[in-house]
Parts: structure tokens; sequence; C-alpha cells
């Protein structure tokens, strides 16, 4: 890949990241999300915070629309609560409250 090809690749990138604290919000929320440069930061956050990463990109490009802190909406529950199950497995934390 050229270099004009892999600006345009990060230029495409997208990121969503979700929050999630069972006892206090009643769905999980979008704590950030980007393109670009941003989405490339956000990855590496979660990556340096051993955050297991779901890729995803139709998800991502529905969550991108919503407002950051807000609550993603009900239609979506089933398949953020597959992502979640598999961030948990991956983390180990099956079953544990996230914080």
């Amino acid at each position: 890949m050229n270099e004009k090809e892999e600006k345009e690749k990060k230029k495409r990138l997208s990121a969503v990241a979700l929050k999630y604290k069972m006892s206090e919000d009643p769905a999980p929320k979008v704590a950030a999300k980007g393109k670009g440069l941003i989405a490339e930061r956000i990855i590496e956050l979660a990556k340096e915070n051993d955050i297991p990463i779901k890729e995803d990109p139709d998800l991502v490009e529905i969550l991108m629309k919503l407002d950051l802190n807000q609550f993603i909406p009900e239609e979506l529950y089933q398949v953020v609560a597959e992502v979640l199950a598999f961030v948990y497995r991956m983390s180990g934390k099956y079953g544990e409250s996230k914080n």
C-alpha cells in the first residue's frame, strides 16, 4: 500500500467506544467516537488499557450517528449485548460488572 492509500485508509477509519455501568446506566452509551486520527487514538487507548476491540463496521456506522453520552437506542440492545458479551469473554470478566 502506498502512502496515499494509507492516508485514505486512515481517513476512512471510524471508531466508537461504549461505556456501560450496569449499576448506574439503563443502557450502554457512546463514550467516544471519531474518524481518522481520532479513531486511531480511540483504538490506541483501548489497546493501551487492555480493552478488547470488536470490529463491526455496520454497527460503528450506526453508532457514529449518536451523540456523545447518548444511550444506545432499544433497537441496538441485542447487537450491543453480543458485543459486550464478547468483550467480557475476552477480558475474562464475563458475569462481572465493569466500572
